[in-house]
């Protein structure tokens, strides 16, 4: 009962937070105004094209993780690790990082492959998409300088994360942790609980450190980057689908696309209010109107999220069917 309640705040919790955000965002914005913007400046050809191209990005990813999962175990089906990649992005929509847990049960459920190794993998897809994106940040750092270093100066203030890690508190709370568990180390190893984690993080190192032994590393670095030029298309070909962003170069789209990843990266379901804040943010810096952007913002969010959540639906629903054992005699 205790873990329902706490999984419905967090629920509520990110929500309320994401909502706040786009309500501010929104609140001073003429209804009507980004109403005819929608409705009659839009090619919703260029959208649909976008939905495309994200769709062809989750089956890229499907393979990647196919090519993780391989050494460990057994390569898995095409089909359900799909399903469990698009089920596992619906349940992100529902519980911020709920997604990568999802996918792995999923998957390890109908493929009967370790949890504990998918994981593993999924932290390794983790760490290669942040260098993926911190990729990106360079090249709009190159490209786009004083786009990032405005954003950076007057709309994120980090000031007080830094203050925290230099703070006597943090270094004090770390010393006194590690020197809690130098002192009982003997004990804490003879623990049965130990035991059980330290088989549980030798699986998840086999998934970690699965890269290693992928059979196709070209392969595997291509989808790498495919992911990520998918994921830039999906936003810049929506520029072309509203008059007022068709003039915009890629860099500046490139630039869109990451801060825009960041914002999703915050812990609030499918980025909803620091995506649109990032992504109005930046747009504006190009010279586009308020309400312009705005309505960028919430259409190319709305369509790629509703997206998901059908693909998701359907995956969830489809994945047990096609698993079914046939009856024996």
């Amino acid at each position: 009962m205790t873990k329902a309640i706490n999984k419905s705040f967090r629920f509520f919790l990110f929500l309320f937070l994401g909502l706040t955000i786009l309500w501010w965002l929104y609140k001073d914005q003429d209804p009507k105004k980004m109403a005819d913007i929608l409705k009659k400046e839009v090619n919703y050809g260029w959208i649909f094209l976008s939905l495309i191209l994200g769709l062809f990005s989750h089956i890229s990813r499907t393979i990647r993780w196919q090519m993780l999962i391989e050494p460990i175990e057994k390569r898995p089906g095409l089909l359900n690790t799909f399903l469990s990649v698009m089920i596992g992005y619906l349940a992100n929509l529902a519980i911020p990082r709920m997604g990568e847990i999802s996918r792995c049960a999923v998957l390890s459920r109908y493929e009967e492959i370790s949890f504990s190794r998918l994981v593993g993998t999924v932290v390794t897809e983790r760490i290669i998409d942040l260098i993926m994106l911190l990729l990106s940040l360079v090249l709009v750092i190159i490209t786009q300088y004083n786009v990032f270093i405005d954003i950076i100066k007057n709309k994120l203030n980090l000031g007080e994360i830094g203050n925290f890690l230099s703070s006597r508190e943090f270094y004090f709370s770390a010393i006194l942790i590690i020197g809690i568990f130098f002192l009982f180390r003997k004990k804490i190893m003879k623990w049965k609980v130990f035991y059980k984690f330290r088989e549980l993080w030798r699986q998840f190192k086999e998934g970690l450190f699965s890269f290693r032994n992928v059979k196709n590393k070209f392969l595997f670095v291509f989808h790498t980057v495919l992911i990520y030029v998918l994921y830039f298309l999906m936003i810049y070909v929506c520029f072309f689908g509203f008059p007022f962003t068709r003039h915009l170069s890629p860099g500046k789209g490139l630039a869109v696309f990451v801060l825009g990843s960041f914002g999703m990266v915050a812990p609030v379901q499918g980025g909803i209010g620091p995506w649109h804040f990032l992504v109005i943010s930046t747009l504006i810096f190009f010279g586009i109107e308020s309400s312009q952007a705005s309505a960028f913002a919430l259409l190319v969010h709305g369509s790629l999220n509703a997206m998901i959540i059908v693909t998701g639906l359907l995956s969830f629903l489809t994945i047990p069917l096609i698993n079914k054992k046939p009856l024996t005699r």
